[in-house]
């Protein structure tokens, strides 16, 4: 087994994926892996750990089901960002006495395992939207904690055991280990596996995504459609203007919550997109370049840094929950935000049901 050791003790460069326009011969290290994976680590870890907590000090974020879904993405994109020191560490030197083959395989099972967990729960919140759309009086009894637990128990578990046929030599789950020469080189991918990956994951999770949020967006602007009409018909303005006011207030927090998780979620695809291609092109042998599967790789693995940014962004009560967090670091200056929204708030008085 030709290992990153070997290959220093004969004198010759490290394996660098991106070749010689990576090595640095001064620091004897792959200069651009290091600093592109350091990166989304320290990125990675530091935007998730922010969830959980904001999730924890922010109350008003359990109002929704789906919450235990993103929890359960943060924690699975947590566990990406410290896996990610493997490589960090392997290509610092500092792995030398480990078994390079065992390690790789370990570590590219890992990451495929925890994207999998995040694929499903995005799958597994479109489904909970589509039902709390579609069927609002019995959302309550059909999406139980109970069986959301469940839920979420399945998903670990279904990830762990579908990539769990390449430990016994059936195929390559994906680039992730790609860093250890022998990952490289000698972990093929196959044909047969990485159709079965694409049948029993990729192709269920993204079909089941198009079709609820398709059919969601489909009733709100239907639902938008009847309001207009109906509010047409009616000769009092003022009676026109509070019945549809009421009505929007009422399907504003399921269409607004809905908007935030399309989002997180055409994000997720829009990075995996390219990996995905890429790893169907490699498995049946029509393209393979070091580099393309280097950047496409570790452009997936940057999804897991977004959640935290799209939520920042997007919701309101995110945010509001990121301020308690920072408050303490931050005293003045959130006084002084507080002090000048304080009247708007006031004279407002705002739904605290549309506030998504």
């Amino acid at each position: 087994m030709n290992s990153s050791s070997d290959a220093n003790q004969s004198g010759s460069p490290p394996f660098c994926l991106l070749g010689a326009v990576g090595y640095s011969h001064s620091l004897d290290t792959c200069v651009l892996e290091v600093v592109v994976i350091l990166f989304l680590t320290v990125l990675i870890i530091a935007g998730n750990l922010v969830v959980i907590f904001v999730f924890h000090c922010a109350p008003l974020l359990h109002h929704h089901t789906t919450s235990h879904f993103i929890q359960t993405m943060a924690y699975a994109d947590l566990l990406v960002g410290v896996s990610c020191l493997v490589p960090s560490l392997s290509l610092l030197h500092y792995l030398r006495g480990l078994n390079e083959e065992l390690t790789c395989k370990a570590f590219g099972y890992m990451v495929s395992v925890l994207k999998s967990v995040s694929m499903a729960s995005l799958a597994c919140i479109s489904v909970d939207r589509y039902i709390a759309i579609t069927r609002p009086l019995s959302y309550a009894t059909l999406v139980t904690p109970c069986r959301l637990r469940v839920c979420i128990v399945l998903i670990w578990i279904y990830s762990a055991l579908i990539f769990l046929p390449s430990f016994f030599g059936w195929g390559k789950p994906g680039y992730h280990g790609d860093i250890f020469r022998w990952c490289a080189n000698s972990w093929k991918t196959n044909p047969g596996f990485s159709t079965f990956i694409v049948a029993l994951l990729y192709a269920p999770a993204a079909l089941t995504v198009c079709f609820t949020y398709g059919s969601i967006f489909r009733i709100c602007r239907q639902h938008t459609r009847e309001i207009t009409q109906r509010h047409a018909r009616f000769s009092s303005q003022a009676d026109g203007d509070k019945g549809e006011r009421g009505e929007r207030c009422e399907g504003c927090p399921d269409k607004r919550y809905a908007m935030v998780l399309f989002r997180i979620t055409s994000v997720f695809y829009v990075l995996w997109m390219p990996y995905i291609l890429y790893f169907l092109l490699e498995s049946a042998g029509l393209y393979h370049h070091m580099v393309a599967s280097f950047l496409t790789t570790w452009l997936a693995i940057s999804n897991s840094f977004c959640n935290c940014l799209i939520y920042s962004l997007s919701n309101s009560v995110f945010r509001k929950g990121l301020g308690r967090l920072f408050s303490p670091l931050f005293p003045s200056c959130l006084g002084c935000m507080d002090a000048k929204k304080a009247p708007a708030s006031v004279s407002l008085r705002p739904d605290p049901r549309c506030q998504v």
